[in-house]
Protein backbone atom coordinates (compact mmCIF):
# COMPACT_ATOMS: atom_id res chain seq x y z
CA UNK A 1 0.00 0.00 0.00
CA UNK A 2 0.93 3.39 -0.77
CA UNK A 3 1.21 6.11 2.33
CA UNK A 4 -2.34 7.37 1.06
CA UNK A 5 -3.68 3.91 1.20
CA UNK A 6 -2.16 3.40 5.05
CA UNK A 7 -3.40 6.65 6.17
CA UNK A 8 -7.45 5.81 4.88
CA UNK A 9 -6.92 1.78 6.53
CA UNK A 10 -6.41 3.61 9.91
CA UNK A 11 -8.65 6.08 9.80
CA UNK A 12 -11.53 2.91 9.32
CA UNK A 13 -11.49 -0.68 11.21
CA UNK A 14 -8.38 -2.27 10.18
CA UNK A 15 -8.08 -5.88 11.04
CA UNK A 16 -5.44 -7.02 13.60
CA UNK A 17 -3.61 -9.26 10.41
CA UNK A 18 -3.44 -5.76 8.31
CA UNK A 19 -1.69 -3.92 11.66
CA UNK A 20 0.59 -6.77 12.09
CA UNK A 21 1.43 -6.06 8.81
CA UNK A 22 2.27 -2.42 8.91
CA UNK A 23 3.99 -3.11 12.12
CA UNK A 24 6.52 -4.57 9.80
CA UNK A 25 6.63 -1.88 7.01
CA UNK A 26 10.18 0.22 7.26
CA UNK A 27 8.69 3.59 6.38
CA UNK A 28 9.17 6.27 8.79
CA UNK A 29 5.40 7.61 7.81
CA UNK A 30 3.88 4.46 8.33
CA UNK A 31 5.31 4.39 11.94
CA UNK A 32 4.21 7.03 12.51
CA UNK A 33 0.87 6.81 11.38
CA UNK A 34 0.56 3.54 13.24
CA UNK A 35 1.31 5.22 16.55
CA UNK A 36 -0.59 7.59 16.05
CA UNK A 37 -3.48 4.74 15.31
CA UNK A 38 -2.79 3.19 18.74
CA UNK A 39 -3.17 6.55 20.32
CA UNK A 40 -6.44 7.08 19.59
CA UNK A 41 -7.42 3.89 20.33
CA UNK A 42 -6.11 4.14 23.54
CA UNK A 43 -8.00 7.93 24.10
CA UNK A 44 -11.39 6.08 22.93
CA UNK A 45 -10.95 2.89 25.70
CA UNK A 46 -9.85 5.77 28.17
CA UNK A 47 -13.09 7.67 27.05
CA UNK A 48 -15.42 4.01 27.56
CA UNK A 49 -13.96 3.52 30.86
CA UNK A 50 -15.11 7.55 32.21
CA UNK A 51 -17.86 7.32 30.74
CA UNK A 52 -18.69 3.78 31.71
CA UNK A 53 -17.97 5.44 35.37
CA UNK A 54 -20.31 8.33 34.89
CA UNK A 55 -22.94 6.04 34.70
CA UNK A 56 -22.56 3.93 37.73
CA UNK A 57 -25.03 5.78 40.13
CA UNK A 58 -27.62 4.67 36.96
CA UNK A 59 -26.28 1.43 36.86
CA UNK A 60 -27.28 0.81 40.82
CA UNK A 61 -30.98 2.19 40.72
CA UNK A 62 -31.24 -0.05 37.36
CA UNK A 63 -29.43 -3.02 39.25
CA UNK A 64 -32.29 -2.26 42.10
CA UNK A 65 -34.74 -2.63 40.05
CA UNK A 66 -35.62 0.76 38.54
CA UNK A 67 -37.42 1.04 35.25
CA UNK A 68 -36.53 4.61 34.21
CA UNK A 69 -33.63 7.06 35.48
CA UNK A 70 -33.54 10.67 35.31
CA UNK A 71 -30.86 13.31 35.44
CA UNK A 72 -31.53 16.60 36.53
CA UNK A 73 -30.14 20.40 36.41
CA UNK A 74 -30.71 24.03 36.52
CA UNK A 75 -28.90 26.74 34.44
CA UNK A 76 -28.88 30.37 35.74
CA UNK A 77 -29.46 30.50 39.54
CA UNK A 78 -26.53 33.17 40.09
CA UNK A 79 -27.45 35.75 37.30
CA UNK A 80 -29.07 39.12 37.36
CA UNK A 81 -31.18 38.51 34.69
CA UNK A 82 -32.77 35.87 33.00
CA UNK A 83 -34.82 32.88 33.24
CA UNK A 84 -33.77 29.56 35.19
CA UNK A 85 -33.36 26.80 33.18
CA UNK A 86 -34.38 23.14 34.59
CA UNK A 87 -33.93 20.43 32.44
CA UNK A 88 -34.59 16.45 32.93
CA UNK A 89 -32.90 13.89 30.71
CA UNK A 90 -33.77 10.42 30.34
CA UNK A 91 -30.68 8.07 29.21
CA UNK A 92 -31.25 4.41 27.56
CA UNK A 93 -29.41 1.85 29.93
CA UNK A 94 -26.95 0.94 27.85
CA UNK A 95 -26.01 4.72 25.98
CA UNK A 96 -22.30 6.21 25.32
CA UNK A 97 -22.10 9.77 24.00
CA UNK A 98 -18.59 10.74 24.18
CA UNK A 99 -17.11 13.52 25.49
CA UNK A 100 -20.62 14.00 27.91
CA UNK A 101 -19.35 16.30 30.97
CA UNK A 102 -20.15 18.95 33.33
CA UNK A 103 -21.29 21.84 30.72
CA UNK A 104 -18.84 24.42 32.91
CA UNK A 105 -15.93 21.80 31.60
CA UNK A 106 -16.43 22.44 28.29
CA UNK A 107 -16.32 24.74 25.52
CA UNK A 108 -19.81 26.29 23.85
CA UNK A 109 -18.96 24.75 20.75
CA UNK A 110 -18.45 21.26 22.25
CA UNK A 111 -21.79 22.35 24.29
CA UNK A 112 -23.94 22.22 21.11
CA UNK A 113 -22.39 19.29 19.39
CA UNK A 114 -23.79 17.55 22.58
CA UNK A 115 -26.93 18.94 22.75
CA UNK A 116 -27.86 17.50 19.32
CA UNK A 117 -26.75 14.20 20.34
CA UNK A 118 -28.18 13.66 23.82
CA UNK A 119 -31.79 14.72 21.84
CA UNK A 120 -31.31 12.07 19.59
CA UNK A 121 -30.12 9.63 21.91
CA UNK A 122 -32.17 10.38 24.57
CA UNK A 123 -35.39 8.77 25.91
CA UNK A 124 -36.93 11.62 27.49
CA UNK A 125 -36.23 15.19 28.01
CA UNK A 126 -38.29 18.30 29.27
CA UNK A 127 -36.96 21.59 30.06
CA UNK A 128 -38.44 24.15 32.48
CA UNK A 129 -38.44 27.81 31.59
CA UNK A 130 -38.81 29.57 35.37
CA UNK A 131 -40.45 32.83 34.88
CA UNK A 132 -38.21 36.26 36.66
CA UNK A 133 -41.45 36.84 38.73
CA UNK A 134 -41.62 33.31 40.28
CA UNK A 135 -37.91 33.61 41.10
CA UNK A 136 -38.52 37.28 42.48
CA UNK A 137 -41.59 35.89 44.56
CA UNK A 138 -40.78 32.31 46.01
CA UNK A 139 -36.67 33.19 46.02
CA UNK A 140 -34.56 31.50 43.61
CA UNK A 141 -33.56 28.42 46.17
CA UNK A 142 -37.44 27.60 46.43
CA UNK A 143 -38.16 28.37 42.54
CA UNK A 144 -35.36 25.93 41.62
CA UNK A 145 -37.05 23.19 43.66
CA UNK A 146 -40.78 23.52 42.70
CA UNK A 147 -38.87 24.09 38.91
CA UNK A 148 -37.12 20.61 39.18
CA UNK A 149 -40.32 19.00 40.39
CA UNK A 150 -42.54 20.23 37.69
CA UNK A 151 -39.33 19.30 35.41
CA UNK A 152 -39.52 15.62 36.37
CA UNK A 153 -43.50 15.65 36.27
CA UNK A 154 -43.97 16.85 32.90
CA UNK A 155 -41.12 13.97 31.31
CA UNK A 156 -42.92 11.77 28.78
CA UNK A 157 -41.47 8.84 30.99
CA UNK A 158 -42.52 9.15 34.55
CA UNK A 159 -39.20 8.31 36.53
CA UNK A 160 -38.81 5.89 39.02
CA UNK A 161 -35.39 7.54 40.45
CA UNK A 162 -34.43 11.09 39.65
CA UNK A 163 -30.90 11.80 40.50
CA UNK A 164 -30.83 15.87 40.98
CA UNK A 165 -27.34 17.88 41.47
CA UNK A 166 -27.28 19.44 44.96
CA UNK A 167 -30.54 20.11 45.33
CA UNK A 168 -33.72 18.39 47.99
CA UNK A 169 -36.59 18.02 45.61
CA UNK A 170 -39.81 16.31 46.34
CA UNK A 171 -42.00 15.15 43.15
CA UNK A 172 -44.74 13.03 43.38
CA UNK A 173 -43.89 9.47 43.86
CA UNK A 174 -40.89 9.48 42.20
CA UNK A 175 -37.60 9.02 44.62
CA UNK A 176 -35.24 11.91 44.42
CA UNK A 177 -31.60 11.20 44.96
CA UNK A 178 -29.58 15.02 45.36
CA UNK A 179 -25.67 14.68 44.51
CA UNK A 180 -23.55 17.20 45.41
CA UNK A 181 -21.18 18.25 41.81
CA UNK A 182 -23.61 15.42 40.20
CA UNK A 183 -23.12 17.02 36.99
CA UNK A 184 -19.40 15.22 37.53
CA UNK A 185 -20.39 12.21 39.12
CA UNK A 186 -24.00 11.36 36.79
CA UNK A 187 -24.11 10.63 33.13
CA UNK A 188 -27.72 11.83 33.22
CA UNK A 189 -27.24 14.89 35.20
CA UNK A 190 -24.79 15.68 32.64
CA UNK A 191 -26.45 15.74 30.17
CA UNK A 192 -29.19 18.11 31.97
CA UNK A 193 -26.94 20.49 32.90
CA UNK A 194 -26.02 20.79 28.89
CA UNK A 195 -29.72 20.77 28.18
CA UNK A 196 -30.61 23.30 30.59
CA UNK A 197 -26.67 25.54 29.74
CA UNK A 198 -27.42 25.69 26.11
CA UNK A 199 -31.05 26.33 26.50
CA UNK A 200 -30.79 29.22 28.46
CA UNK A 201 -27.74 30.65 26.28
CA UNK A 202 -29.57 30.60 23.18
CA UNK A 203 -32.40 32.78 25.33
CA UNK A 204 -30.13 35.52 26.29
CA UNK A 205 -28.07 35.44 22.69
CA UNK A 206 -32.32 36.91 21.40
CA UNK A 207 -32.58 38.95 24.46
CA UNK A 208 -28.79 40.39 23.38
CA UNK A 209 -30.89 41.66 20.17
CA UNK A 210 -33.59 43.25 21.83
CA UNK A 211 -30.91 44.96 24.79
CA UNK A 212 -27.42 45.29 23.17
CA UNK A 213 -26.67 47.63 25.47
CA UNK A 214 -26.37 45.28 28.43
CA UNK A 215 -24.22 42.75 27.11
CA UNK A 216 -25.86 39.38 27.29
CA UNK A 217 -24.22 37.93 24.72
CA UNK A 218 -21.05 37.73 26.60
CA UNK A 219 -21.68 37.95 30.20
CA UNK A 220 -25.30 35.94 29.76
CA UNK A 221 -26.95 37.64 32.21
CA UNK A 222 -24.03 38.09 35.34
CA UNK A 223 -22.59 41.24 36.68
CA UNK A 224 -20.02 42.02 34.38
CA UNK A 225 -18.37 45.60 34.37
CA UNK A 226 -20.54 46.46 31.27
CA UNK A 227 -23.65 44.95 32.48
CA UNK A 228 -23.00 46.69 35.77
CA UNK A 229 -22.41 50.28 33.87
CA UNK A 230 -25.64 49.30 31.88
CA UNK A 231 -27.74 48.76 34.50
CA UNK A 232 -26.72 52.39 36.36
CA UNK A 233 -27.56 54.55 32.96
CA UNK A 234 -30.02 52.65 31.50
CA UNK A 235 -32.08 50.75 34.32
CA UNK A 236 -33.80 47.78 34.60
CA UNK A 237 -35.41 45.69 31.96
CA UNK A 238 -38.50 42.98 32.48
CA UNK A 239 -36.03 40.18 32.42
CA UNK A 240 -33.79 41.56 35.47
CA UNK A 241 -34.83 39.93 38.56
CA UNK A 242 -36.02 42.10 41.53
CA UNK A 243 -34.79 40.49 44.33
CA UNK A 244 -31.35 40.91 43.40
CA UNK A 245 -29.02 43.40 44.17
CA UNK A 246 -28.33 46.05 42.65
CA UNK A 247 -32.07 46.05 41.27
CA UNK A 248 -33.48 44.98 44.57
CA UNK A 249 -32.18 48.58 45.88
CA UNK A 250 -34.08 50.56 43.04
CA UNK A 251 -37.55 49.78 44.11
CA UNK A 252 -38.77 49.00 41.30
CA UNK A 253 -42.21 47.42 40.34
CA UNK A 254 -42.25 43.95 40.17
CA UNK A 255 -42.49 42.42 36.83
CA UNK A 256 -45.74 41.26 35.64
CA UNK A 257 -46.83 37.41 36.98
CA UNK A 258 -46.14 35.01 34.70
CA UNK A 259 -45.87 31.12 34.54
CA UNK A 260 -43.40 28.92 34.23
CA UNK A 261 -43.16 27.29 30.25
CA UNK A 262 -42.55 23.70 30.51
CA UNK A 263 -41.57 22.24 26.64
CA UNK A 264 -40.32 19.28 24.88
CA UNK A 265 -36.71 20.21 23.08
CA UNK A 266 -37.50 17.18 20.98
CA UNK A 267 -41.32 17.65 20.05
CA UNK A 268 -41.47 21.49 20.02
CA UNK A 269 -38.01 22.88 18.32
CA UNK A 270 -34.89 23.18 19.47
CA UNK A 271 -35.15 26.68 20.61
CA UNK A 272 -37.18 28.88 23.04
CA UNK A 273 -38.26 32.11 22.13
CA UNK A 274 -38.55 34.65 24.75
CA UNK A 275 -41.46 37.05 25.31
CA UNK A 276 -41.70 40.19 27.26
Amino acid sequence: MNISEVRELLLGVPTQEQLEELALDKRIGVKKMLAAYYKRQRQAQLEHERFHKLLSYERQYYGDGAKVVAGVDEAGRGPLAGPLVIAAVVLPEEVFISGLNDSKQLSAGKRDKLYDEILQKALSVSVNIVSISNIDDLNIYRATQQGMAEVLLHLDMQPDVALIDAMPVEAGNIKTVSLVHGDALSASIAAASIIAKVTRDRIMEKLAVQYPAYGFTGNKGYGSREHMLAIDEYGATVWHRRSYEPVKSMNLEPVKRRKNILYSPVKDGYEYEPQN
